[in-house]
């Protein structure tokens, strides 16, 4: 997971939340710190949302975008 930090990433969410943005850092739970991240819900945006905090418990994959 820390090769991933700094590279875009796509995180998918167990309750159908999506999110696409630069992985800032990650702690020992899998705990996310997004940046320049963008929320869509069903294929569709949401909007961009700057900086994200997403709880480990929330995360269902991450894949990497590069």
């Amino acid at each position: 997971m820390q090769e991933l930090t700094g590279k875009p990433v796509f995180v998918k969410l167990k309750w159908g939340l999506e999110y696409k943005g630069f992985l800032v850092s990650t702690d020992g739970y899998m705990n996310l710190q997004l940046a320049n991240s963008e929320e869509f819900q069903d294929g569709k945006s949401n909007g961009a949302l700057g900086e994200v905090f997403i709880r480990c418990n929330n995360v269902l994959y991450i894949i990497s975008l590069f």
